[in-house]
């Protein structure tokens, strides 16, 4: 059952992080849970573990790393537009 919140939790917060930078998360549902998880490690190594908790997901640092996650890869993704 944890899992299946994993994956709930994450591809909310990485809808989210999208809305809050008005960009899209590249592959869609997929790419937001991905990016919710993946914000999430990163919220926590930066930011450690404070707020509301929900399935063992900090919000405000996951939404904060998630955020972090999805403006590196955008740049990275430009980077490699201009480069072809």
């Amino acid at each position: 059952m944890a899992f299946l919140w994993y994956i709930i939790i994450g591809g909310i917060l990485g809808w989210l992080a999208g809305l809050i930078l008005g960009k899209d998360v590249p592959g869609g549902v997929i790419g937001n849970i991905v990016a919710g998880i993946i914000g999430a490690w990163i919220g926590g190594m930066l930011l450690g573990s404070w707020g509301p908790k929900v399935s063992d997901f900090y919000i405000l640092p996951t939404l904060l790393g998630t955020i972090i996650l999805i403006l590196v890869v955008s740049f990275i993704m430009k980077a490699m537009r201009k480069a072809n």
